[in-house]
């Protein structure tokens, strides 16, 4: 098993494969949600402890908001489509991913960690979404060496058993807590709107944001690309493409989901073209009996800020 902040499937592999990318059975992983304290629930919309125990994993991260996460087991490499190949750390910093990004890693693969919201990618880390976004990075490079070693200590302790993957996963909440900062709220009711238009409905109209917005047109475009990283537009394209994936990724759909679904891309091939980019999956994909672990992925708790999603809590 390896361990260590560097190594894993070398990046020209992983780079090689992902045309024909054979993805891990997700039958073979395992996934824990952790509610997270009410205290942080502003900043965290859930906690997770990940687990797979094969030799090598390979899947796709969807477009997806912040992680602080820690690799206790497994290392790799994951591709973004500029074709840069990023290496895994112990202590991980996600960035807001733009679109989908493929992974390999050598297993056992344990990742535990915390989903953060925009407000709290904002207070936790003070970067901007847009410059950073689409990165896997040392949490000690951007946060400072406190999180690194905080991480490593966890790492430890889950590996000695001492400490379960819940236990890391707060231990994880309670860093973010102590060092969240404050954020400008005016900024932070932008970021309330901004959930709110684009949870309104699969293709809401930018110029309703910006009529709510108490900023110039131009200012709201540039906060919104600061703290979603993406601009209002393609933020719509992003929780669009996912919301669709989400319903796709379900048994069975009510007429009223399917009406509302076929409206929402201009033909057939638009929407496979949108899922794939931000998703990594055709639709034929999605509604396979081994995407369980997509389907959760995809899951309204990832996404618990954004109104759209809570549609699908019961369905």
């Amino acid at each position: 098993m390896n361990r260590g902040s560097q190594g894993g499937t070398p990046p020209e592999d992983v780079a090689r494969d992902t045309g024909e990318f054979t993805l891990t059975p997700q039958s073979l992983f395992a996934i824990d949600y952790i509610a997270p304290p009410a205290a942080v629930s502003d900043w965290i919309t859930t906690l997770y402890w990940f687990r797979c125990d094969e030799k090598v994993i390979r899947d796709i991260q969807p477009a997806a908001i912040g992680h602080l996460s820690i690799f206790p087991h497994g290392v790799g490499h994951m591709l973004f489509r500029d074709g840069r190949a990023e290496p895994s750390h112990e202590t991980n910093l996600l960035t807001p991913f733009s679109e989908a990004a493929p992974y390999m890693v050598d297993g056992p693969f344990h990742a535990i960690g915390a989903v953060l919201s925009p407000l709290g990618w904002a207070a936790l880390t003070g970067l901007d979404a847009a410059e950073h976004g689409n990165r896997l990075v040392r949490a000690g490079d951007y946060l400072g060496e406190d999180v690194a070693r905080l991480g490593h200590e966890l790492c430890l302790s889950y590996r000695a058993q001492v400490k379960t993957g819940p236990e890391c996963a707060l231990a994880l909440a309670d860093y973010i807590g102590m060092h969240a900062k404050r954020v400008n709220p005016r900024h932070t009711e932008l970021i309330r709107l901004t959930n709110q238009w684009v949870g309104s409905s699969f293709n809401p109209d930018v110029n309703d944001l910006m009529a709510q917005a108490a900023y110039s047109q131009r200012q709201v475009q540039r906060l919104v690309e600061r703290y979603f990283g993406l601009t209002p537009r393609a933020l719509v394209r992003k929780y669009r493409a996912l919301r669709a994936a989400a319903l796709l990724s379900l048994p069975m759909l009510s007429p009223e989901y399917e009406a509302e679904l076929g409206a929402a891309f201009y033909d057939q091939s638009h929407m496979i073209r949108e899922i794939q980019r931000f998703v990594g999956r055709t639709p034929a994909r999605l509604n396979d009996t081994e995407n369980l672990i997509l389907t959760e992925l995809l899951s309204f708790r990832n996404f618990r800020e954004i109104p759209v999603f809570e549609d699908l809590q019961d369905s």
